[in-house]
């Protein structure tokens, strides 16, 4: 194909040749108004030397015609291989590019979509962007998209410069049931009842059959499941109570039923966080003494602390003549707290009481009972607890973790965690903590380091853990397991040291903290404990072992398919064994260990890509609109492509159309100058020249009539 066209190069600037143009027309006003007969003589020579100026050349182009680009989107995720899906895509690619093939001048662009990664779904959308970006959009004549239209990213979907024609897989009969969760709290009350919103809801051609209720089984951490008919399409509030703290996997499961497209998006999960209402304690004060403010500091500091305060400020034995109903404004409810609601505590702190008679020993009996139904006991002992007003002399003496020798040892001592309080979480990783006895290094003397304290009670034939030593390498904490509860033994009342700074200080704070939190039973400071880490945005996590012995066998993880892998851990600190392990997909995931397991969501129970599982076109509708396409089903047949022009209609029955585009490219341009520049000029002068013979001739022969000037 040939094209020609007039360019220009002008000498000058386009204003200043448009600024001559004016000049030559007012001369030529001028010409007009005296009456000279050769001003057209005159405009034509100014048009040429304006002409000379601008340079006008001849371009001559030669251009071959380009062929027609179709792509040709192949959706391969996961919702694609439900049913028969696959073999109606297979089918309809071979065919669709059978008609391709056989159209002349036409090029196929092939793009296979799979599921998007980090549970993103199937990026129809931003596909085809990306290969419209790759070709000329002069050349794109349509795009076909093989797929069951649940894109989800149909808001990246670009401006198509020609049709998009969306194929439809799946049938119109095809049906689904799943779980939605709708709202769920991220933390919950331990014991108390939390609500989780949801909905069972049905999509497609639903049959009668199915009844519009669904079997619907609830469990936590994949124990006692309950299992419950709901109605279908209805909101559900389903109470739940935790019974544990920490993280709490509740599974929302579906019965499958016959004939619905896939049981995947049948299970639904949710993590939440248990935790305690308003922590209850009843700290018990005996003499008072300088470490006495720093309990009730730690307590009072937290705010989801409930602190019940008894202290003994007027010891039995002093006789001063006071009436005993002006000691207090109201008695003291001992009845109440020590025997009535005792349960209602989450732990009794004893700092250095002494039995001296004031609670009875039915009391002790009392707290004992408790401590072995589940509750937790802090003893902080003073110089009393080596005399015969030592509690190890009631009742409690039955559960204590060690024996008082009677020995007070008042001696500057530095409290060191053992072998065993390396391991044990309340003691271990304690901020600038010192070797055990024997293992001291240069290098603890020239980093953060603990303070002394100054007091100690010998402590004999333990039967808990031995976590810290102190005086002489004796026993200094004590813990324990009584019955249900716990029972916790420091054998000094000289923490508040730290408190104060006292020769550098130490973490007084997170010690106490941790004791505490250990006695009501608080998962991060189990002894024996599993759980993993889930790194955000990806399918791996952490696995974390926990435990008092030197090595830690593999865990078996369970997959959602049900098969398992063992994977061995390292150890990365005293008593912590971990390893890092990558899910081969989102799901449910079970880590056992012996007795102990520990359930994982790892993503959604259900991928993305079967949130929607029944095949519409809706998702995609606004760009095929805006690209005058259409949608049709494969269910009826794989259709006939037909070229149309623009702006025509480009579907129909058991038809599709896609818009040639007539794109050239141009193979070869040629410029030539119109005239020369020298016959430009000499056009110019002929013109002028012309122009003053006319008006010679007609100043000679009719001048003398007009009054003009007379030849002599």
């Amino acid at each position: 194909m040939n094209g020609m066209s007039i360019i220009f190069a002008p000498l000058l600037p386009w204003p200043v040749i448009a600024g001559a143009g004016v000049v030559a027309v007012v001369l030529l006003a001028l010409a007009l108004w005296r009456g000279l007969k050769g001003w057209a003589l005159r405009a034509l020579a100014a048009l040429v030397l304006l002409a000379a100026i601008a340079q006008p050349s001849l371009q001559r182009e030669q251009t071959a015609p380009l062929s027609n680009i179709v792509l040709l989107i192949d959706d391969r995720s996961s919702s694609q291989k439900l049913s028969d899906r696959v073999a109606q895509t297979d089918t309809a690619l071979t065919r669709l590019q059978a008609q391709l093939d056989a159209m002349p001048n036409v090029e196929t662009r092939r793009i296979t979509v799979p599921d998007g990664a980090d549970n993103a779904g199937t990026e129809l959308g931003s596909t085809l962007a990306e290969a419209l970006a790759a070709e000329p959009r002069a050349r794109v004549a349509g795009a076909l998209m093989v797929t069951d239209g649940q894109a989800h990213d149909a808001q990246l979907a670009p401006d198509l410069p020609a049709p998009l024609q969306v194929l439809l897989t799946g049938k119109r009969s095809d049906w689904d049931r799943r779980i939605l969760i709708e709202t769920a709290p991220s933390f919950g009350i331990i014991g108390e009842e939390t609500d989780i919103r949801l909905k069972v809801e049905d999509m497609g051609n639903v049959p009668a059959s199915a009844g519009g209720t669904a079997d619907l089984t609830i469990s936590i951490d994949g124990k006692d499941p309950k299992s419950y008919t709901v109605r279908t399409d209805r909101d559900l509030e389903l109470p739940l109570t935790l019974t544990h703290g920490g993280q709490n996997v509740v599974q929302f499961t579906l019965s499958p039923t016959d004939g619905e497209l896939t049981d995947r998006n049948n299970v639904a999960t949710v993590q939440i966080n248990g935790v305690r209402d308003r922590l209850r304690v009843l700290l018990v004060s005996g003499q008072p003494h300088a470490g006495e403010r720093t309990w009730r500091n730690l307590l009072k500091s937290d705010a989801g602390v409930d602190l019940v305060h008894f202290t003994i400020l007027r010891p039995p034995e002093k006789q001063d003549g006071v009436p005993v109903t002006e000691l207090s404004l109201i008695a003291f409810p001992t009845q109440e707290l020590f025997v009535d609601k005792i349960d209602e505590f989450d732990l009794i702190i004893f700092d250095r009481y002494g039995a001296r008679g004031i609670l009875p020993s039915a009391y002790f009996d009392n707290i004992k009972d408790y401590v072995e139904r589940g509750g937790a006991i802090l003893v902080a002992a003073g110089p009393e607890f080596a005399t015969v007003e030592s509690l190890y002399q009631t009742s409690l003496g039955d559960i204590m973790p060690a024996r008082p020798t009677g020995r007070v040892m008042s001696e500057s001592f530095l409290p060191r965690p053992t072998d065993l309080g390396l391991r044990h979480p309340v003691t271990a990783g304690l901020e600038g903590a010192p070797a055990p006895e024997g293992e001291d290094t240069e290098a603890e003397k020239d980093g953060p380091h603990w303070g002394h304290w100054l007091r100690q009670i010998e402590l004999t034939n333990p039967t808990g853990e031995v976590v810290m030593s102190g005086a002489e390498g004796k026993p200094l904490l004590v813990l324990s397991r009584e019955g249900e509860g716990r029972v916790a033994l420091l054998a000094s009342d000289q923490a508040w040291l730290w408190d104060r700074g006292y020769d550098g200080g130490g973490p007084q704070l997170e010690l106490l903290r941790r004791i505490a939190h250990w006695e009501m039973k608080e998962p991060e400071l189990e002894e024996e404990a599993l759980y993993a880490e889930i790194d955000p945005g990806a399918l791996s996590m952490r696995i974390i072992r926990r435990t008092m012995e030197d090595s830690a066998p593999p865990v078996t993880v369970t997959l959602p398919d049900g098969s398992t892998q063992e994977v061995p851990l390292t150890e990365a600190a005293p008593g912590r064994f971990t390893a890092r392990w990558t899910a081969p997909e989102a799901g449910l995931y079970r880590l056992k260990d012996g007795d102990l397991e520990r359930v994982v969501a790892m993503g959604p129970a259900s991928p993305r890509e079967f949130e929607q599982t029944i095949a519409s076109g809706d998702p995609l509708s606004a760009v095929v609109e805006a690209s005058n396409g259409g949608v049709t089903r494969l269910e009826d047949g794989v259709p006939a492509i037909r070229e149309v022009r623009a702006g025509r209609p480009t579907s129909g029955r058991g038809w599709i159309g896609i818009t040639p585009r007539g794109a050239t490219a141009t193979t070869d341009i040629r410029v030539q100058p119109l005239l020369p520049a020298w016959a430009w000029l000499i056009l110019a002068a002929l013109l002028t020249v012309g122009a003053w013979l006319i008006e010679g001739r007609n100043r000679r022969g009719g001048g003398g009539d007009k009054g003009g000037p007379t030849a002599a």
